[in-house]
């Protein structure tokens, strides 16, 4: 089977919102996914926006500014959205020779990323426009072939979705479980009832400003655990530190406020002895001094040793229980320490300031009691589980390259 051009299997779709029937504003992400919009669209005419349809596809031409990633991907959660003028939308011509969700595949792979920046073009902003895409070439399968290969990745993403929705879940008990104990002060008594409303002692707090349970006391990160740490970044231009690298690095765009299974990047063993990276131990506290958007002040739980970069305050206790609890408690008071970040357009915190935040500490027998090891536990089975399906995903991409030879 030879390889086919893409362009005689898709045409455009220019289907204006004249009549304002759509109003489900839509972006498409580097991640290959419609994701809902930030754009403030106060005042705009929404009569100028593109309608996609459910199996449609939209991607934006422009390339110099979206690293190695084209933003393209299928509609297939909303019968109707909209999407900006700037995106190209299209459709398969006929589905039962060309199945979208077979072509997502296939625009999914690294490789067409590859291709997509490497034929662009321009000066100013390069870009892969229409006609770069209808270039392409595919292997085109027959379609029960397509969707049997569709079946088989369908299955796995299936699955990576449910576990996301598992620890999702797992984690707003959690919260729901933190709250309910250290802000509401109705943790089990020792009769098993809740202390606060069952006439617990309580006493005021002037740092506070309010009623505490007694024996509680406000102390810093610093004071609460072992120490603190920070890391930095080897020079990119000394390829001895990054290839073929086998120590975990991190960079503050892979905490998310989540526990922590993988890096994407890894360094050398040159790398941690000639350069002022540190190894920080598993079950450490990580925590964004900077970042863009909502990274900065993120929170990751780190389950394997690992280095990071010098925007991550790595928090560091051989008590696993404090840990627990902080990595809710700065979950909870990420505001409040983001009230401390300094600097000008883009204040930032830093080690000092993370050493020196003050929480509500309880009592070592609370804390024990507050055994969220199992939650954490439970989800990083799940995460793990995650990796090695993403892995297998990779696996299936990459064997559509293949195709050609196989029984189609």
């Amino acid at each position: 089977m030879s390889y086919k051009k893409l362009g005689d299997y898709i045409q455009q779709v220019n289907n204006r919102n004249r009549n304002l029937q759509v109003d489900t504003l839509l972006g498409v992400s580097i991640t290959k996914k419609l994701i809902p919009s930030i754009a403030n669209t106060v005042g705009t005419d929404m009569s100028t926006y593109k309608i996609i349809e459910k199996g449609q596809f939209a991607y934006g031409t422009i390339t110099s500014r979206n690293g190695d990633k084209i933003s393209i991907a299928l509609a297939d959660e909303y019968d109707k959205a909209l999407v900006s003028q700037i995106y190209i939308v299209f459709e398969v011509i006929d589905k039962n020779e060309l199945l979208p969700e077979y072509l997502m595949m296939w625009f999914s792979r690294p490789e067409f990323d590859r291709y997509a920046r490497y034929h662009s073009h321009g000066s100013t902003r390069e870009s892969f426009d229409w006609e770069d895409l209808c270039e392409v070439e595919l292997p085109v399968p027959s379609i029960e072939k397509q969707r049997e290969i569709v079946a088989q990745y369908q299955v796995v993403e299936n699955k990576i979705k449910v576990n996301e929705q598992i620890c999702e879940q797992l984690e707003v008990t959690a919260q729901t479980l933190y709250k309910q104990w250290f802000v509401d002060f109705e943790f089990p008594n020792e009769e098993g009832q809740p202390y606060k409303s069952s006439g617990g002692e309580m006493v005021f707090n002037e740092e506070l400003e309010k009623e505490i349970p007694e024996g509680w006391e406000v102390k810093s990160l610093g004071e609460v655990t072992d120490k603190t740490s920070s890391g930095s970044t080897p020079s990119r231009d000394d390829m001895s530190y990054w290839t073929n690298g086998k120590i975990p690095w991190l960079k503050t765009g892979e905490l998310n406020d989540k526990i922590v299974v993988n890096s994407e990047e890894k360094i050398t063993t040159k790398a941690l002895k000639e350069t002022s990276v540190k190894l920080i131990p598993k079950d450490s506290l990580l925590i964004a001094m900077y970042g863009e958007g909502k990274t900065k002040g993120s929170v990751g739980y780190l389950k394997f040793e690992a280095t990071t970069n010098q925007a991550c305050c790595a928090l560091i206790s051989s008590n696993v229980q404090i840990i627990n609890f902080l990595y809710y408690a700065m979950k909870a008071n990420k505001d409040e320490i983001l009230k401390n970040a300094i600097g000008g357009a883009q204040p930032n915190l830093s080690k000092k300031i993370v050493d020196e935040f003050r929480l509500l500490i309880p009592q070592k027998e609370i804390l024990d009691k507050f055994d969220m090891n199992k939650y954490i536990l439970f989800q990083e089975s799940i995460l793990k589980q995650n990796q090695k399906l993403t892995q297998l995903q990779s696996l299936l991409l990459s064997r559509l390259a293949t195709l050609e030879g196989q029984n189609i």
